[in-house]
């Protein structure tokens, strides 16, 4: 069985993209990448198509992570479909979310951060139009979220 997580953001190139390669990563390091789908998604479509912003991309590199290859694209009502987990960054990301949300979706929807088991905050700030030091703030909380919804998976999916 293989289990599909989507993460969100606004624009899908700054906090769901280092979700998306930190949480793939972590399944490359725990030995389950072929147990779950991952993608990622923006509420909005002004980056549709476009490469994560330079400054995600070069502070996931310093942990090792390459977001390179990911391309924003938009969330649509077929992703309530084909996902079992659709995990918000922010409160509007997911009111915006649950707008969308057909009746008979029976899978996860909530903020990211729920995950991340004791940690202060509850969503994740968008770095945008920050400094670099935000984007490092960013994967700190993406990081303790990940291994929080790891384990939430392995409990409820993956029992072997």
């Amino acid at each position: 069985m293989t289990v599909n997580v989507l993460f969100v953001c606004l624009g899908n190139i700054c906090r769901s993209p280092t979700a998306e390669g930190l949480f793939r990563a972590e399944l490359a390091r725990t030995g389950r990448v072929d147990d779950v789908f991952i993608d990622s998604a923006g509420t909005g479509a002004w980056h549709v198509g476009k490469a994560p912003d330079a400054r995600a991309i070069a502070a996931a590199a310093e942990r090792g992570i390459d977001l390179r290859s990911l391309r924003a694209r938009q969330v649509d009502e077929a992703d309530f479909e084909n996902f079992d987990y659709i995990l918000a960054m922010d409160e509007s990301n997911l009111q915006d979310l649950a707008m969308l949300k057909p009746a008979d979706f029976k899978g996860e929807l909530r903020l990211f951060l729920d995950y991340a088991g004791g940690s202060a905050e509850r969503e994740v700030p968008d770095p945008y139009y920050g400094g670099e030091e935000g984007f490092a703030h960013v994967l700190d909380l993406v990081e303790q979220a990940a291994q929080g919804l790891l384990a939430d998976i392995k409990q409820r999916h993956l029992s072997r």
